[in-house]
């Protein structure tokens, strides 16, 4: 009676052997499934990132942050976020990589680490057609539109005051153009390319540029959280490549054709 179970007792067996070598192989393919790293990067800072109709982030910093993880083999997913949160996002581990613009600085290697520069940038000051102002010192009697945490608002602190009611601070960059036009600022101060690309596609507002060369230059780079030094080699790493293969030079090209690297 005992040897009829045999056969189905032997199934039994091989299908519970099956099973377990089944979760084995599950188990491991989720184990070599690559890290989706999550990147913070302020869509309201055109050209360098800007939704697009389907509400897709688009522009310069999007398309570097894409190539260099792809030759560095990083699979990621950029994430539009606000510049005033940014640093908080990267703390918190809300984001494992910020590309937005963000000027490598003493005070920000404090509390990050950064990539190699990947764009060489400067102040620029925008006005009214029809303002007097020929430098930046010319603004010290003046209200100053900024973003708010920016290199172009620790030089508005640092001219007028840190306290001083004179400086004017703003979400995004289309807030503080907004306010000059409608003449609550007498100057925006921000950096080079956005600066460049909103007078340049916003022709009848009737601004005009200063371009002060006491503002010294400043070098973008990719940020990680503080000791994240594999992070950071592999984002070096991937940032050499597209500067060797061109393919840095011609993403430049197509948003900043008329200025040099």
């Amino acid at each position: 009676m005992k040897q009829r179970y045999l056969p189905a007792l032997a199934l039994l067996c091989s299908l519970m052997i099956l099973a377990a070598c089944g979760k084995k192989e599950d188990t491991a393919a989720t184990a070599a499934a690559p890290k989706e790293y999550v990147v913070g990067a302020d869509g309201a800072y055109a050209p360098f990132a800007s939704e697009n109709e389907q509400k897709e982030l688009v522009g310069f910093d999007v398309e570097i942050m894409k190539a260099v993880a792809d030759k560095a083999g990083l699979k990621v997913k950029i994430v539009n976020t606000p510049f005033d949160g940014l640093f908080n996002a990267l703390a918190q581990g809300d984001r494992d990589i910020l590309i937005s613009t963000i000027t490598i600085n003493d005070q920000r290697k404090q509390s990050m680490d950064f990539s190699e520069p990947y764009f060489v940038a400067k102040q620029l000051i925008v006005l009214p057609a029809d303002s007097k102002v020929t430098k930046f010192e010319d603004l010290k009697a003046q209200k100053i539109g900024v973003q708010s945490g920016t290199t172009a608002d620790e030089a508005a602190q640092n001219l007028v005051g840190k306290n001083s009611p004179s400086v004017k601070r703003f979400e995004s960059m289309p807030l503080a153009f907004q306010e000059l036009e409608g003449g609550g600022v007498d100057a925006v101060v921000g950096d080079n390319g956005v600066v460049t690309n909103f007078v340049k596609n916003n022709p009848g507002k009737n601004f005009r540029i200063v371009n002060d060369p006491a503002f010294p230059k400043e070098y973008y780079g990719i940020a990680v959280k503080k000791g994240n030094s594999e992070l950071l080699a592999k984002l070096n790493h991937g940032l050499e490549l597209i500067k060797a293969d061109g393919t840095q030079d011609r993403i430049y090209k197509k948003y900043f054709a008329d200025e040099k690297l």
